[in-house]
């Protein structure tokens, strides 16, 4: 009894504050929980094999849907004005979202070798679109927005420009995947892709479309830096990309005066409201109408023929407008966890072709989102590239959106989400759009197809094609070795097989195997009678040891 009283009496809280102490750190390891609860529940998050492909295809979902909201509140008075209804540009951009839709599933339908194959077909398709653009009587744009950038086919008038960014895209990740290292620092294929792009670039600068160009040349530079370019090219890079910004700012013009106006605005001082510098301080307004929480979704008052380009360039100053600083740190977030999840996906893929097309495009849209919001928000000179998912645009929604369809592919074709789906069965969503169960093979280039295809139809031929069959595989298990590592489940080598021989790895087939095993397992002649001498004389001796045992065992 006087142990338990006293037991419950140290139990109590003394006047010294022990008590508050204990209880002060049971809260702490109490908060300590709750964040390694949110890590664990978030590296659980990252460790699902689908979460890339979800976490891509909602982002794409939200921002697409966010972009027709947007613009049917930012265009209203100018639909209102133009055509008498407030729905016309925001029915119009929901149809061009359809479209991209629609595009985007079709880029899922397709198989990854499937769309490595038709990249040399897109390339040339897209340098054609370029050359035309430039013919009077087929591109137009010059007198609507000071740049020949759009080819008009009846009712329907796209960009050139924005097939040819994905089309170097894809094709340079067809080009480059699987290339051996750069033996010679200027003939090798990095420098013959950088060639492309450069001439590409050229053909759309000379549209008038400098920001375009300068877009697209960031999409080249992305994908020399991923393919593994030195870092050396990276800096003479952007020496010559300053250049040039150097050269468009002294060069007069309305590019000149974007210039002047990005650094008044970046000082805070702008000398011309009402002329050059008119629509960036009115986006300045409109950001600061904002402030925290926003005036309300369909409240501004820019868009009532304040904000020049309210629905395109400048939709962002509308977004921080009418949502406020929440609303536009969402749109930067939902890009962030674009860039972030796109570049897992380019991480996590075991394919070359696949990891250097999800890396570049998702390093174009993301940096074109952020060139946008820099230039609205004043930290860089307006260039006119729209915000992508987001501002109005026919064709920039539609080509944009099937890109993100390819990116998606290659999230569906990590070899995890492969595994999961071949497991568990295609998710609810495949199966509604119809789409295939993807495949964990490696894309192949064209010359490595027809190269296998000539090898087994003369599989069946002399023996010299059968050898070159045999060095082909050989050649091939040994760049999947080199690339992945030996398989888990691989045979080991036995003794009498050596390096060199035909598979490149030293592990001999299934019948090699059997018919060397049958070989030793089958004694000789020779053998046969050595054996059974030796065992004649093991048994002699035995015998003469048992006899000899016997002989000493004492008498009864």
């Amino acid at each position: 009894m006087t142990t338990g009283a006293s037991s419950k009496k140290t139990a109590r809280p003394g006047k010294n504050g022990q008590g508050h102490k204990s209880a002060r750190a049971a809260t702490s390891r109490t908060g300590l929980g709750i964040r390694e609860r949110i890590s664990g529940a978030w590296n659980d998050l990252l460790a699902r094999p689908l979460t890339d492909y979800v976490m891509i295809t909602c982002i794409v979902v939200i921002l697409s849907c966010l972009g027709v909201v947007m613009v049917y509140s930012s265009s209203m008075t100018w639909s209102l004005e133009e055509g008498g209804s407030v729905w016309g540009t925001a029915v119009r951009q929901g149809i061009m979202i359809g479209v991209g839709f629609f595009a985007m599933w079709l880029a899922l339908m397709f198989r990854p070798q499937t769309i490595r194959n038709l990249a040399n077909a897109f390339l040339v398709v897209s340098i054609l679109l370029l050359f035309a653009v430039q013919v009077p009587g087929i591109g137009t744009g010059r007198e609507e927005v000071g740049s020949q950038s759009w080819i008009a086919l009846g009712p329907v008038q796209f960009q050139p420009s924005e097939i040819a960014k994905v089309a170097i895209a894809v094709w340079g990740a067809h080009y480059l995947a699987g290339k051996g290292p750069v033996k010679h620092w200027l003939n090798n294929h990095l420098m013959r892709f950088a060639a492309v792009g450069a001439f590409m670039a050229t053909l759309i600068f000379l549209e008038g479309d400098a920001g375009m160009a300068m877009s697209f040349v960031l999409v080249v530079v992305f994908m020399l830096l991923f393919a593994g370019i030195a870092i050396g090219w990276i800096v003479i890079a952007g020496i010559l990309f300053f250049a040039a910004l150097v050269v468009l700012a002294l060069g007069g013009g309305f590019r000149s005066n974007r210039f002047e106006v990005y650094f008044d605005a970046l000082f805070g001082n702008f000398s011309d409201v009402r002329g050059i510098a008119f629509q960036s301080y009115q986006g300045f307004l409109s950001l600061a109408d904002g402030s925290g929480l926003g005036v309300g979704l369909g409240q501004s008052r820019a868009k009532w023929f304040y904000l020049p380009e309210a629905k395109n360039d400048f939709i962002f100053a509308i977004i921080g407008e009418e949502l406020g600083l929440w609303g536009g740190a969402l749109v930067i977030a939902l890009f962030a966890g674009l860039l972030y999840f796109g570049l897992r996906t380019a991480k996590r893929s075991h394919d070359p072709f696949l990891s250097l097309m999800a890396a570049t495009l998702t390093a174009s849209v993301v940096s074109q989102a952020f060139i946008n919001i820099g230039y609205v928000i004043g930290l860089l000179p307006v260039t006119g590239i729209q915000l992508p998912m987001i501002s109005a645009g026919g064709t920039s929604a539609i080509i944009t959106l099937a890109s993100m369809g390819l990116l998606i592919s290659c999230a569906r074709h990590e070899p995890e989400t492969v595994s999961a789906m071949a497991s568990y069965g295609l998710p609810a969503l495949d199966r509604v759009l119809g789409l295939r169960e993807p495949t964990s093979e490696l894309t192949t280039s064209n010359a490595s197809l027809r190269q296998r295809g000539s090898v087994r139809e003369g599989s069946a031929g002399t023996s010299t094609r059968d050898s070159k069959s045999a060095k082909h595989k050989g050649a091939s298990h040994k760049d999947a070795r080199q690339r992945f590592g030996e398989p888990v489940t691989a045979r080991r080598p036995s003794r009498g097989t050596s390096p060199s021989s035909p598979g490149g790895s030293g592990v001999q087939s299934e019948a090699s195997t059997r018919e060397a095993g049958r070989v030793r397992n089958q004694p000789t002649s020779a053998s046969r009678d050595s054996r059974g001498s030796s065992m004649r004389g093991t048994g002699a001796r035995d015998g003469r040891s048992r006899s000899g045992r016997r002989e000493e065992r004492p008498r009864r």
